[in-house]
């Protein structure tokens, strides 16, 4: 049996880069960590998101995992340079596109939708930084959107009036890029598409890092080129249904459990 490629999130986001990974690499075995039970990471410490990230990561190592991607941006921004430092594997992290909007964007403007735990941290000012010289970014904290995903109100009156109270002001600023920097975020696409005008390009990192996990699994001879079957694993420990709901695949097996 191919070992598989380990993936936490906070919670049920992480399955939007999932799936990406899923669709690159359709030969690989997956096991899938939604540690909603204390979501979200972006409201908690940086010490605590550091334990939280060391108790997933050593999960997913005691069952075989190649390769982790922290399919979080808070535990990536706040914790991947000590699982790197501390663990015998490849770590795939996550951060905002601010580099393609900074490319893409004519009004000189973008805004970056994304908890507190990723805007505070300095991986992120890094990045800003040093890729948008020139261009102004315009931080919104998604405050209660995770919640709200977790909790499967993805449609929701509460959902819609957040977001209109969230990007109205980017948008009186003259935004024409909004960087997703949550991996719940994406699954609120098409919502964003109704508020945003046509004009506004939507960005978040999910190919990119499916598209880097392929080619560190090829660097460090890691590829599993034939599997017949491929198995996919999801655990989390709080109900299984928004989790189920969202993955929304058969060959998919989801499970309650703590860890």
């Amino acid at each position: 049996m191919p070992k598989p490629i380990g993936i936490f999130d906070s919670g049920v986001g992480g399955t939007s880069i999932w799936k990406e990974v899923a669709k690159m690499l359709p030969n690989e075995n997956t096991i899938y960590l939604a540690d909603s039970a204390n979501a979200p990471y972006g409201e908690k410490s940086k010490e605590e998101i550091l334990r939280l990230s060391i108790k997933n990561t050593e999960y997913l190592l005691s069952s075989g995992c190649k390769i982790i991607v922290v399919a979080c941006n808070t535990a990536t921004t706040n914790a991947i340079d000590y699982l790197r430092l501390h663990y015998d594997v490849p770590f795939i992290g996550i951060e905002p596109a601010i580099k393609p909007a900074a490319l893409q964007t004519k009004t000189k403007k973008v805004g970056v939708l994304a908890t507190k735990g990723t805007l505070s941290s300095s991986l992120f000012h890094n990045t800003s930084k040093l890729f948008a010289d020139g261009i102004t970014v315009l931080e919104q904290e998604g405050k209660g959107l995770v919640e709200l995903i977790e909790a499967g109100e993805i449609d929701s009156p509460e959902m819609r009036n957040l977001l209109v109270t969230f990007l109205n002001p980017m948008l009186e600023e003259n935004i024409d890029c909004l960087v997703l920097g949550c991996t719940h975020y994406p699954y609120l696409i098409p919502i964003l598409k109704e508020i945003l005008p046509s004009n506004v390009n939507i960005i978040d990192s999910g190919e990119a890092v499916a598209r880097q996990t392929k080619t560190v699994l090829e660097q460090n001879n890691l590829l599993t080129k034939v599997n017949d079957n491929p198995e996919h694993l999801f655990y989390t420990n709080t109900d299984v249904k928004v989790l189920k709901d969202l993955v929304n695949d058969p060959t998919a097996q989801v499970s309650s459990m703590d860890f």
